[in-house]
């Protein structure tokens, strides 16, 4: 059952409402694509439609609203994409918008197709986007969606679940190979500078090493747990790392070396073990995306369009403990997403014996 900041019996009360008020609002999706993103635009669409409203979607994120690119959505154009990956309105990088010229731009397009509400989608990058228009005196929401789950004030972001999945599936195939040679294998997997996928990911997969950028590591006891483990008799191991551990590590990393190679090249040359490196890439940004995901992604789009419905603006949807909440994007931006290290602790044991 639905639950969040008020009933069933209130929201509609309240919806409708606002909804003799409102009469267009808009969605976007900006920065690095995430599966679900789609069923989130998807919610979106299909709500503001259940309500009477009309939906322009923004093609290319913030450079589409400089640029006038608009398009109408309904509930029909949105059919069969809660399935894909990607985003069916596309991503760009705007500097435009950063510049108060851009800004104004913006603003002047989104108030001339009569724009009242404008939903974003997408990571901190995009939300200090919206926050800039909300200042110019748009409504604007925000829904967390980014593959390397490091946006605060939310429990998960749309994406993660499937790249979690998609790390693991991978992991399973390269230890087929890993037990067939009896090697060791590196995995270099994404999250900028947060280490949510390779925990998640690591403790799912049974990775005998997860290097994250939130906890210190020495890569001389790393070297010693795969002796120990050799010795114990596991012929194989899987090491996962976190693409942004690179500060962790010692000197004498070359800047051209990923921390996938850094990692490899020590191991071997203190173990004397043969050592491979796969670093995943952009492979987990893609896919269909989870039940998890599509779950998500339609709760918190629907609750973005309810919320602009009520008049408020301002605030990022996400989920905490299974509960949809409300927090004003400004608060976002001065917390720090945390990490449970009891799931590192615990994966550190099982990975022991």
């Amino acid at each position: 059952m639905w639950k969040g900041e008020y009933g069933f019996a209130e929201i509609a009360d309240i919806g409708y409402r606002r909804a003799s008020r409102m009469k267009t609002i808009a969605v976007l999706t900006s920065g690095g694509d995430a599966p679900g993103m789609n069923a989130a635009i998807r919610a979106v669409v299909r709500t503001a439609g259940y309500h009477q409203l009309n939906v322009l979607g923004v093609m290319r994120g913030f450079h589409g609203l400089i640029h006038d690119e608009f398009i109408e959505l309904n509930p029909r154009s949105v059919a069969d994409i809660i399935h894909r990956g990607g985003t069916i309105l596309k991503s760009a990088r705007s500097q435009e918008f950063t510049t108060p010229e851009g800004q104004a731009k913006a603003v002047e397009n989104l108030r001339r197709a009569g724009v009242e509400g404008l939903v974003v989608i997408g990571g901190d990058g995009s939300f200090r986007g919206a926050l800039r228009l909300q200042g110019d005196g748009i409504s604007v929401i925000g829904i967390p969606a980014t593959i390397d789950n490091d946006i605060p004030c939310t429990d998960f972001s749309i994406g993660f679940d499937t790249t979690v999945n998609t790390v693991i599936e991978v992991i399973n195939k390269i230890r087929d190979t890993a037990t067939s040679h009896e090697r060791i294998y590196v995995v270099e997997v994404m999250g900028r500078h947060s280490g949510h996928i390779a925990l998640y990911a690591g403790l799912a997969g049974g990775a005998e090493t997860i290097l994250i950028p939130e906890v210190d590591f020495s890569l001389d006891d790393v070297c010693e747990r795969l002796v120990s483990g050799y010795e114990l008799g596991k012929a194989h191991s899987i090491v996962l790392v976190a693409e942004g551990v690179g500060g962790n590590l010692k000197a004498g990393r070359s800047l051209n070396e990923s921390s996938a190679f850094h990692v490899a090249n020590y191991v071997m040359e203190k173990t004397g073990f043969e050592t491979r490196v796969t670093v995943l890439g952009h492979i987990q940004r893609g896919g269909n995306p989870t039940a998890n995901d599509r779950i998500l992604a339609s709760r918190l789009g629907a609750r973005a369009v309810e919320m602009l419905m009520e008049g408020r603006s301002g605030y990022m949807v996400g989920i905490i403990n299974n509960e949809i909440k409300a927090t004003p994007l400004e608060e976002v931006f001065q917390q720090e997403k945390s990490m449970d290290l009891e799931f590192h602790r615990l994966a550190h044991i099982l990975a022991s014996q």
